[in-house]
């Protein structure tokens, strides 16, 4: 209820995992609310809240989003809204240091909840980022191992048994080290069996999981008090289902053979007593009863061949497939990993339990190729995945087969559908684009997609002040084209693009004219600092001029981007998807292929919503004929 009442009254953008917005917001689309002061303390308590209370959910997504936000917050020197700002991070105030800080940021996300540092950076390389360069790359690790050595730190500081579970299996979560892997050729089929499934399943998952949150997407519609009632009442379903289960799972005795106590009694331990007589354990309390990792760790558990049984693990899986899907989408911090994690572990157990007579496989080790191979039919995450889990259970033995797992179900899961993040991103409406453009947009070319827009608007390099109101009010464009119109020069020539936050910047500086004519950079350099110049968030409405200033004029030279981006009208729609994404532009100028005496020298501009594959679909269905016809005949 805490974390709902959090997410629902004070921050809406904390809920969920936040990958997605991450992923959206480093391939270029500007989602600033994600990252906000009172989305990342709403992210932090609501997230213990969601995980205390039992839900089936992660802390991993919630904690890359919590590392992201604290990376923009230092980004941008605090936070201005809520006069939290510190001067001297100022010089990282611009697009590109942010977009570097935020990836790091979701890396050491990442190796907080898993404490897997490498696996960290490249969980940011293969899924979060779409542009990297050479720097990022040290500067991620380095980010990962200073959180590494403070996890190392506490938990030395909390070895006295004061911080409760905090702590427990030191670095390694899910150490399944003590079992050696010996490689025969009947072992293979086990492991592509797993692979299999895991694609299938994990498809499945998804294609379940976006039927229902579109089902919540229409109840959260009708108001704050739908969206805390749905969060509430999938809580009140969890704790009926984990306390209930049990019960049906029979008693145990406990195997005289093993060195671990039997029946557990405590928080913690595989053998949970639960209803049972002295000497008897209910494996089924033993998954459901305990904490999420706890589950996960008696799951993994080695050199335990009889402690489930199969109806139990049936149960569990079937479980967890069903509160996985109806408690994400719901109006708390939630993550995805350790709830399909626990999906896979049950049915890579189940699995290794029906396959024990073909395999010298230990059943721990089936449970952790099951869960690496749901999470890739889910996520289609293959590098960063295998090291993420080689870190988890601290066996480099499983090297091998979990590589051949993670191929597998890779490859059968995109056969289906794209991965979960894909989907929400879908469902979500932001306008993310795919690192490979579909091979119909080669047959058509910008100038096609120019030619149906509206006029393009410019602004003259030496602008009244009265016509730059008028453009920031009638449009809603981030940025302008500066055209020099003669007398400035002999012929109409581009001088560069200016940006909405740089004009509106200019408009409150009241940086003015009486005559026309152009500015000195002493006159530029003593008005204004490249922090002025790094603000965004300010509004046309809240900027008042006089009619008096609005006679003035406005020198847009010194604010120009003279080297903007370009691209000639006859270039394919498939080669500007390729550039705009991989440097993360906003907006692409298209150029004329030949240049009209007296005619504009741009003929247009092109922003995201331009190049996305169903928008053209959409919207230029001649177009799309067209293409498809050239595609033929070449």
């Amino acid at each position: 209820m805490v974390a709902a009442a959090l997410c629902v009254c004070i921050a809406p953008t904390a809920a969920g995992p936040g990958i997605p917005e991450i992923k959206a917001y480093l391939n270029g689309i500007d989602t600033p609310n994600m990252f906000g002061a009172p989305t990342l303390i709403v992210k932090i308590i609501g997230s213990i809240a969601a995980v205390s209370a039992g839900l089936d959910l992660g802390k991993e997504g919630p904690l890359v989003h919590i590392g992201s936000c604290i990376a923009s917050l230092l980004g941008q020197g605090g936070s201005t809204r809520y006069h939290l700002t510190w001067k001297w991070l100022r010089y990282f105030k611009n697009d590109r240091d942010r977009r570097d800080l935020i990836t790091c940021g979701s890396a050491s996300g990442v190796c907080a909840a898993f404490r897997a540092p490498v696996g960290g950076v490249l969980f940011a390389l293969e899924e979060i980022a779409t542009w990297w360069r050479s720097a990022l790359l040290w500067r991620s690790f380095f980010s990962t191992a200073v959180v590494v050595m403070v996890l190392r730190g506490f938990m030395e500081f909390c070895r006295s048994g004061h911080c409760g579970l905090f702590g427990k299996g030191g670095l390694i979560m899910f150490d399944v080290s003590d079992v050696t892997v010996s490689y025969h050729p009947m072992d293979l089929l086990p492991v592509v069996v797993i692979g299999i499934f895991g694609g299938f399943l994990g498809s499945l998952y998804n294609y379940l999981l976006h039927k229902v949150l579109r089902v919540y997407n229409l109840i959260n519609e009708k108001g704050k008090l739908h969206k805390f009632l749905l969060s509430v009442s999938v809580s009140l379903i969890t704790s009926c289902f984990l306390y209930s289960l049990p019960f049906l799972a029979p008693c145990t005795p406990c195997d005289p053979s093993i060195s671990e106590p039997c029946p557990t009694t405590g928080r913690t331990g595989n053998f949970k007593q639960f209803n049972c007589p002295p000497g008897h354990y209910n494996d089924m309390a033993t998954i459901l009863l305990s904490t999420n990792d706890d589950a996960v760790r008696n799951i993994f558990s080695t050199s335990t061949p009889s402690e489930f049984l199969t109806l139990s693990l049936i149960i569990a899986f079937l479980l967890y497939c069903f509160l996985g899907l109806v408690t994400f989408g719901i109006a708390v911090p939630s993550g995805l990993f350790l709830p399909i994690i626990l999906m896979g572990s049950s049915l890579g157990r189940l699995l290794g339990l029906s396959m024990s007579q073909y395999t010298r496989i230990d059943q721990g080790l089936f449970a952790v190729l099951g869960a690496a191979s749901l999470m890739a039919g889910s996520m289609r995450m293959t590098v960063s995945l295998c090291i993420i889990f080689l870190e988890l259970t601290n066996n480099l033995l499983l090297l091998p087969m979990m590589m051949l797992v993670l191929l597998i179900s890779k490859t059968v899961g995109d056969c289906f559908n794209p991965s979960i993040y894909e989907i929400i991103l879908h469902l979500k409406g932001l306008p993310f684009l795919e690192a490979h453009a579909e091979p119909w947009l080669r047959n058509i070319s910008v100038g096609n997609l120019i030619r149906a827009k509206e006029e393009i608007v410019s602004l003259s390099g030496v602008e009244k002040v009265s016509q730059v109101l008028a453009v920031l009010r009638n449009t809603t464009h981030n940025g302008f084209p500066v055209v020099d119109m003669p007398p400035i020069s002999p012929v109409p020539e581009l001088h560069g693009m200016v940006l909405r936050a740089h004009l509106l910047e200019v408009l409150e500086k009241r940086w003015f004219f009486r005559e026309r004519r152009r500015s000195s950079e002493e006159e530029v350099t003593e008005r204004f600092s490249s922090w002025d110049l790094a603000k965004r968030g300010r509004k046309i409405e809240d900027v008042v001029v006089s009619e008096e200033e609005e006679e003035m004029y406005i020198d847009l030279h010194p604010f120009t981007n003279m080297t903007p981006y370009t691209v000639m009208e006859s270039m394919s729609v498939a080669k500007a998807v390729v550039l705009f994404r991989q440097v993360g532009l906003r907006h692409m100028l298209v150029m004329p292929k030949s240049q009209v005496a007296g005619g504009s020298p741009v003929v247009g501009i092109l922003t995201r919503q331009d190049l996305i594959a169903n928008n053209i679909k959409s919207a230029y269905p001649h177009l799309l004929r067209r293409g498809k016809s050239r595609h033929s005949l070449s």
